[in-house]
C-alpha cells in the first residue's frame, strides 16, 4: 500500500510541477519537477540528496552538476512565483488572513556564499551571517489550513537591494495583484512603519490590514495627539475571553480583556482607523491598528483579536517550511541559486499543505501518508511535519 501511495504521490508531484512551470523551456520544466520531487523525497535542499532521489544511471556528480546549472536560471523564480500566486489566490476569500512574516536564514559558518549579510538570528537573539526571508501565508481566521502564497530570499548586500521596505512592499503588491482586494493583511510589530501605512491606509488602495503596534507611534484621538500605548491604556475593555495556549509542551490559560477606540494617523487624518487593545498577555496591552471597521459588538472585536492570535498559532507552521526541508542547511554558493531554491521550497510546501492535504480526490492518499509517517502529534499544525515525513 505504501508503494502504491508513493507512485501516486510522484504522479501528483509531476502534474503539480508541470502546471507551475508552464512558460519555461522543456529542460527547465524537467528540472522543476525533479527539484520539487527531490526536496519532498529527501526532505533536503542539498543538490546531492535531490540527485540521489532521482536514481539516474549516470554518475551522481553529473546529475548534481546538471541540477546546479538549471538552478541558476533566473526565469525559474519568476515563473514559479507567479504560478504559485495564481494557484494560491483561488483559495483567498474576502476574510482570509494574509500573514506577512519576515524571518532569517542563518549561515553562521558560511564565508563564501554570495551576498552573505548580517542578520538577526531570531532563535539565538544575536547577529549572525545569513539572509532574510519574506513570506506570505494565507489562513482563515481561527482555521488550520494554510496556503503558502509568496516566499523570497534577499540580502542587503545584493546589488539590486533597495531596502527592507521595498522587499515588503514588493510582496504586498505581488500578492494583492493576484488576490485583488480579497484578504486582510496581518503583520506583527515589524509592520509598524510609515512606509507600509502609506501603502495600506489610503482608501483607494482597497487593502484591509491589522498591524500590531510597538506603542510609540503617535495617533490622533479626535484633535488630540498621543502615543498608541497611552491610547491603549486608556481604552475601555468591556469584553473578556479565556484562551488556552500551548507553551513548551504545557497548556497555559489566559484571561483576555479587550476593546477598541477610533483613531487616525497624523499622516492620514482623513481615514478612520481603530485601535484594538488587549490585556492579559503581558505587562502592557497588545495594540492592534486596523482599518477593518470595529463597532460595539463582542463578535466584531473578537474577530480582530483572534486574527492576530491565528497569526501566532501558525508561526510553527511557517517554520515547518524551513525545518522540514532543512533550508538553513542549504549549501549552494550563488545568490541566484539560493533565491531559486527558496521558491522551490515554497512550491514543495504548497504541495504538502494544499495539493495533497485538501483536495477531496486525495483524501485516501493523504491517510496513507499519515500512516507512513508513524509519529504522534498533539498540536494540529504539526500534521504538516507528519505529512512531510510520510511523503519522504
Amino acid at each position: 500500500m505504501i508503494a502504491q501511495s508513493a507512485t501516486r504521490i510522484r504522479e501528483q508531484i509531476d502534474q503539480f510541477s508541470g502546471n507551475l512551470s508552464r512558460g519555461l523551456c522543456k529542460v527547465a520544466r524537467r528540472f522543476v519537477g525533479e527539484a520539487i520531487y527531490g526536496i519532498q523525497a529527501r526532505q533536503s535542499v542539498h543538490l546531492t540528496q535531490i540527485g540521489r532521489s532521482l536514481g539516474e544511471s549516470v554518475p551522481l556528480a553529473k546529475t548534481e552538476n546538471r541540477l546546479s546549472r538549471n538552478l541558476a536560471r533566473p526565469e525559474v523564480r519568476e515563473v514559479l512565483r507567479g504560478a504559485l500566486l495564481r494557484e494560491g489566490a483561488r483559495r483567498v476569500e474576502s476574510e482570509t488572513l494574509l500573514v506577512l512574516d519576515l524571518s532569517d536564514l542563518v549561515k553562521p559558518h558560511a564565508k563564501k556564499m554570495e551576498n552573505l549579510a548580517r542578520v538577526r538570528d531570531s532563535s539565538e537573539k544575536e547577529i549572525a551571517n545569513g539572509y532574510w526571508l519574506c513570506q506570505v501565508i494565507g489562513v482563515e481566521n481561527g482555521g488550520r489550513e494554510i496556503t503558502p502564497l509568496y516566499g523570497e530570499l534577499y540580502s542587503q548586500e545584493a546589488e539590486d537591494f533597495v531596502s527592507e521596505n521595498s522587499e515588503v512592499l514588493r510582496a504586498i503588491r505581488a500578492v494583492s495583484g493576484s488576490c485583488g482586494r480579497r484578504g486582510v493583511w496581518v503583520i506583527d510589530r515589524g509592520g509598524d512603519r510609515r512606509e507600509l501605512f502609506d501603502e495600506l491606509v489610503p482608501q483607494e488602495a482597497g487593502r484591509r490590514f491589522l498591524i500590531r503596534q510597538k506603542g510609540d507611534r503617535h495617533l490622533l484621538l479626535g484633535s488630540r495627539k498621543g502615543s498608541a500605548l497611552a491610547a491603549a491604556q486608556d481604552c475601555p475593555r468591556p469584553y473578556a475571553t479565556t484562551i488556552v495556549r500551548e507553551e513548551r509542551d504545557q497548556e497555559k490559560t489566559y484571561r483576555l480583556e479587550y476593546g477598541f477606540r477610533e483613531v487616525r494617523l497624523p499622516e492620514h487624518p482623513g481615514v478612520r482607523l481603530w485601535l484594538v487593545a488587549v490585556t492579559g498577555l503581558g505587562s502592557e496591552p497588545m495594540m492592534l491598528l486596523t482599518n477593518v471597521p470595529m463597532r460595539t459588538n463582542r463578535k466584531v472585536v473578537w474577530w480582530a483579536v483572534s486574527a492576530y492570535l491565528t497569526r501566532w498559532r501558525i508561526e510553527e507552521t511557517i517554520r515547518f517550511g524551513k525545518q522540514s526541508c532543512q533550508v538553513e542547511d542549504v549549501r549552494v554558493l550563488a545568490y541566484e541559486r539560493l533565491r531559486n531554491m527558496v521558491v522551490l521550497v515554497t512550491a514543495a510546501m504548497f504541495f504538502a499543505a494544499v495539493v495533497l492535504g485538501t483536495k477531496a480526490k486525495l483524501e485516501i492518499l493523504a491517510s496513507h501518508v499519515y500512516k507512513a509517517a508513524r509519529r504522534l502529534f498533539g498540536i494540529p499544525d504539526f500534521r504538516y511535519y507528519a505529512l512531510a515525513d510520510g511523503i519522504k
